[in-house]
């Protein structure tokens, strides 16, 4: 039996057998930080926790580990000499300073079969050709992740990585992949450019698309408008996948692309409320994930950061492990506009399917009344393109009427194609702390 044969086996089980094994996993991880990691040891004596008294019930007695602890205190999480970390990444910290997360030669195999398993879920298999659009470098754990998964699950992988659109038209006209894994905006672009060439992606063979970093699909599992366009320019199966470098977790869509699956045996996901509350399955909150298994750099309860809900209805691929909706925003990136909370990806949504906005970003600024600051810099796409009307369109759907300033395309171009060329800037945060 392979190991995909085994973990289809698993997410397969009983909603309750699932659960049991939850339990035994929990307890074999809590025992192992209690015993291995500087920062827990000092956390659960501070705290008076008995780990061994702990169950799904009661995990959330334990308090939180954020980016900013991990950050702070980062060389107390690693729970295993030096002498045993053979790979080091870096991560986005809080205060604008990377954080270090550590792997052992474990940890990879297991960040391996993560992805093995994720990228089996939706279809991959060892005839797939797959290119991956994503660094292997440059301390990033992405690419490497990607790879290895690939790698695990038997298909053949090309590392092209932050290539250029013309490299990608040259790899995939010589070695004809049926995968492409990358950033939504960066392959819908790299679609584009193949068009312009004379190229039709719909015709390259490539079957599906792999979306990474960024979100493909709303609140209620239908694409965005990113999501379409990709569909119809690759005549592709477009399919979505969230992980972090911290959690060594992934959560990929499978065949019936209706979120993303947890995989039991690694990880257990709670979504807690502003007042870290944890909130019932559907509600929308903060991911918070204890990733199980790991040696180098163990985890409790850790917050991503990240805004999304839970699934629990059985899912017509079979599965019944939990899933994990789309990520609708980050936290920190939560606007309160007039007496209502919402996310950039809210807005977005809203002026991705008006076919009168050519480009976009918000702004969020500092006010002293506890609201932010709302404004909205479009790029008119055709004369019957008006602030009044977006505005109406935003109210409709949102019941908030920010501001919408009609400015150049050039203008609104220097922000969204600020930095990073491949990921797209559309929201732009000057709000300070009062």
């Amino acid at each position: 039996m392979t190991v995909c044969d085994g973990q289809r086996k698993l997410e397969y089980c009983r909603s309750d057998e699932i659960h049991s094994l939850q339990e035994s996993r929990l307890k074999t991880h809590l025992a192992y930080v209690a015993s291995h990691s500087p920062f827990y040891q000092t956390m659960f004596r501070e705290h008076g926790i008995d780990v061994t008294s702990i169950t799904m019930n009661s995990l959330n007695t334990i308090p939180f580990t954020d980016k900013t602890v991990l950050g702070e205190q980062n060389d107390n999480f690693l729970a295993v000499p030096m002498s045993q970390i053979v790979d080091i990444v870096l991560s986005s910290g809080t205060t604008g300073r990377s954080t270090k997360v550590m792997y052992t030669e474990h940890d990879l195999r297991r960040l391996a079969y993560n992805e093995e398993i994720s990228f089996a879920s939706c279809g991959l298999c060892p005839d797939d050709i797959v290119l991956l659009t994503c660094t292997i470098d440059r301390c990033f754990i992405a690419g490497l992740a990607y790879f290895s998964g690939v790698r695990n699950l038997g298909a053949s992988a090309i590392r092209n990585g932050l290539s250029s659109v013309e490299s990608h038209l040259e790899i995939i006209r010589r070695l004809k992949p049926t995968v492409i894994v990358g950033v939504p905006t960066f392959l819908l672009k790299l679609g584009q450019f193949l068009s312009s060439e004379g190229f039709d992606p719909a015709l390259s063979g490539v079957k599906k698309l792999v979306c990474i970093g960024e979100p493909i699909r709303d609140r209620q599992l239908a694409f965005l408008k990113v999501g379409e366009k990709l569909e119809h320019l690759w005549g592709a199966r477009i399919y979505s996948t969230y992980a972090s470098s911290e959690t060594i977790t992934s959560f990929c869509e499978c065949t019936a692309q209706q979120g993303g699956h947890l995989h039991p045996d690694l990880a257990i996901v709670e979504i807690v409320d502003d007042h870290g509350a944890v909130a019932p399955i559907g509600e929308t909150g903060e991911v918070v994930v204890t990733p199980m298994g790991i040696e180098g750099m163990p985890l409790v309860r850790f917050k991503t950061g990240d805004v999304s809900f839970l699934i629990d209805e059985p899912c017509p691929c079979g599965r019944n492990s939990l899933r994990l909706g789309p990520i609708l925003g980050r936290k920190n990136q939560m606007i309160k506009f007039k007496g209502t909370t919402l996310y950039p990806n809210s807005i977005n949504a809203v002026l991705d399917i008006l076919p009168e906005v050519k480009e976009y970003y918000v702004m969020a600024t500092t006010d002293y009344d506890l609201s932010d600051v709302v404004k909205i810099f479009v790029a008119a796409g055709s004369e019957a393109c008006s602030a009044e009307m977006i505005m109406d369109k935003l109210q409709a759907r949102l019941r908030v009427r920010p501001e919408v300033v009609i400015t150049s395309d050039e203008h609104v171009k220097s922000k969204v194609y600020a930095g990073n060329p491949r990921k797209l800037t559309r929201f732009v945060d000057e709000r300070k702390s009062l």
